[in-house]
């Protein structure tokens, strides 16, 4: 057992399975993903506590419960191909990556997008593809998409990613204003790709979502 895999176990169990989450497969996943890689060294013994921690650029890796939510919501099985919006870390990615098929991240900072893929690298995590650009275009070459996730508020659904996500896809987006948000599931429906089930998830914080379907800076 590593020296953190104590860590993790208490961090899943009185962080997250007691707030109600209840996929086994997430939970198993956040017992194993190294959170404290993704964080700065000198934070390294707040690496599994109960909050977000900044990783510089003015970006922060989120409190594992919300990691957690979030990653629950889009219902992953194994197989889907999931976008997500803000590498940050790369912490998020990883959960991802470990339970999807293909995971493709977009982040606007190119030096936290090439240190998360050195990171995911480490982690043999190969399934995952990262570009450098605006999040809020989407990846309309490799879409659609079963799954979205975005992890920046903006200030409202951002079209180009909902026209992104296949019929009866999920996505998972914190909406509202620069400070506090709401965190929403949107599930498009089969029958008409339009339509568009709205489940709130719940109040939030994030940082912003910069670019065309987003904030300015």
């Amino acid at each position: 057992m590593d020296r953190y895999k104590k860590q993790r176990i208490r961090m899943v169990e009185t962080q997250i399975r007691s707030r109600s989450i209840r996929d086994d497969r997430v939970l198993k996943v956040m017992e194993e993903v190294p959170r404290h890689l993704f964080v700065d060294e000198g934070l390294i013994n707040q690496a599994y506590s109960d909050n977000p921690l900044p990783i510089g650029e003015r970006q922060t890796i989120s409190q594992p419960y919300i990691v957690a939510l979030m990653t629950q919501a889009l219902e992953l099985k194994g197989m889907e191909r999931v976008l997500e919006i803000g590498t940050g870390s790369g912490y998020q990615t990883a959960i991802l990556a470990k339970l999807a098929d293909r995971v493709f991240s977009i982040e606007r900072v190119a030096v936290l997008a090439s240190h998360a893929r050195k990171i995911l690298d480490r982690l043999n995590c190969y399934n995952v593809a990262i570009r450098v650009g605006d999040g809020s275009y989407g990846w309309k070459e490799e879409a659609p998409f079963d799954a979205i996730i975005t992890t920046a508020a903006a200030p409202q659904f951002p079209q180009h990613l909902v026209a992104q996500l296949s019929p009866g896809g999920r996505m998972v987006v914190p909406v509202g204003g620069r400070e506090v948000q709401t965190l929403y599931k949107l599930t498009r429906s089969t029958e008409d790709p339009s339509e568009l089930k709205k489940e709130d998830l719940g109040g939030c914080r994030f940082v912003s979502l910069i670019g065309e379907s987003g904030w300015k800076e």
